[in-house]
């Protein structure tokens, strides 16, 4: 049984129901029933068209489905026809499936969960996993979400920044459990790059392959947690960092700029210096510049600040972070940092302890704790 082959052709098929009027929650259990047929069956009778194929035995299941409920009669007529499978678009159909698990009406969670299950095609079982959750309680998140988009009808163009959103959100969730969900969210990525026609979805493509690109250099083998620039560059995976390169010009020459090619722009000043002493500093700030301009967001000031310290000196980036809410999280750790350029080893040292005490991630912690361990050790007794 070919699981990638299942996986790829379960969005398409969910999105062909959701068009021929099926609502979306309907429309799940019907390709899922369809996708347990296919486990039992496929392997002795393998298709000709497994897409086809899928698609006619969902639809029947549906259709099931909508007889066996007396109070769905007005709808068993309106799809009592069983339309030809026919030539229909994958690719606007799938599209339709991102707008659809990315409604406004969604919780960000809510909507990530959804993505994965209807167009990642993964299981509930896989999700919960992934988010270190009980399998029931992502199943529940997953049925109010599907309840929630049933009966919605996308008649008008749908946000691709929400799309764009939820695709970083999952991104943003790296590696746990059996899933890998930042490779998910690149496959993902790259297929909605492909049907539509946004600068800003190749950004987001960009800044996704370049950061991936460093994965395997940013844990030691003890899992402690490796910072930038003392990451082992040659360990740095050079084909993907070319690839997000190619696709980041490619979208920066639409002159169309947006917050993710900003941050991939910034991503590949990274990935383009030989070592750490030799990064383009004083250009990463202007590309923070941008991106302040862009968004506005207190999260980019606090990376701005880090970035004016290494292109200007520690007193620069502490005035700079003092134009930042000091509330925000992470800003006790650039504190820290700074002040450690500046020679106060002792603030550094407690403000080192104040960002581990804060941090919710157990491997910044870990990294936090020995940064302030490290400090306090350097100081006369």
């Amino acid at each position: 049984m070919d699981e990638a082959l299942l996986r790829g052709l379960t969005p398409v098929v969910l999105a062909i129901l959701v068009r021929r009027g099926a609502d979306f929650a309907a429309a799940e259990d019907a390709v899922q029933d369809a996708l347990v047929e296919a486990v039992r069956t496929w392997p002795a009778e393998p298709p000709r068209d497994p897409k086809g194929w899928l698609v006619t035995v969902a639809w029947r299941r549906f259709l099931d489905a909508t007889r066996a409920d007396a109070a769905r009669r007005r709808r068993e007529d309106a799809v009592d026809a069983e339309p030809d499978a026919g030539p229909a678009s994958a690719a606007d159909d799938t599209l339709r499936l991102y707008f659809l698990c990315a409604h406004p009406s969604l919780t960000p969670s809510s909507a990530v969960a959804l993505t994965l299950r209807a167009v990642g095609g993964l299981t509930t079982r896989q999700i919960a996993r992934a988010y270190l959750v009980p399998e029931a309680t992502m199943a529940q998140r997953i049925s109010r979400a599907k309840r929630t988009v049933s009966g919605v009808r996308l008649d008008r163009p749908g946000d691709v920044a929400t799309v764009l959103r939820v695709l970083y959100l999952v991104f943003n969730e790296g590696y746990s459990g059996d899933v890998d969900l930042a490779a998910e969210a690149i496959r993902l990525t790259r297929q909605l790059a492909a049907r539509i026609d946004h600068p800003e979805a190749a950004g987001l493509l960009a800044l996704m392959l370049l950061h991936h690109a460093r994965r395997a250099a940013r844990t030691a083998p003890d899992g402690a947690l490796v910072p930038l620039a003392e990451q082992d560059r040659g360990r740095w995976d050079t084909r993907m960092i070319a690839e997000g390169v190619r696709v980041l010009q490619a979208a920066l020459a639409r002159d169309r700029l947006g917050e993710y090619q900003a941050q991939a722009a910034i991503a590949s000043l990274h990935a383009d210096a030989p070592t750490a002493e030799e990064t383009d500093w004083v250009q990463i700030v202007e590309w923070y510049d941008e991106l302040v301009r862009l968004t506005g967001s207190p999260v980019v000031r606090l990376n701005r600040a880090v970035a004016v310290g290494e292109a200007d000196g520690p007193r620069p980036g502490l005035a700079a972070l003092a134009e930042v809410d000091a509330s925000l999280p992470r800003h006790a750790a650039v504190a820290a940092y700074l002040r450690e350029r500046d020679g106060d080893l002792a603030a550094a040292a407690r403000l080192y302890a104040e960002a581990a005490h804060e941090a919710t991630n157990l491997a910044e912690r870990d990294h936090l704790t020995r940064q302030a361990a490290r400090l306090n050790a350097r100081r006369p007794g």
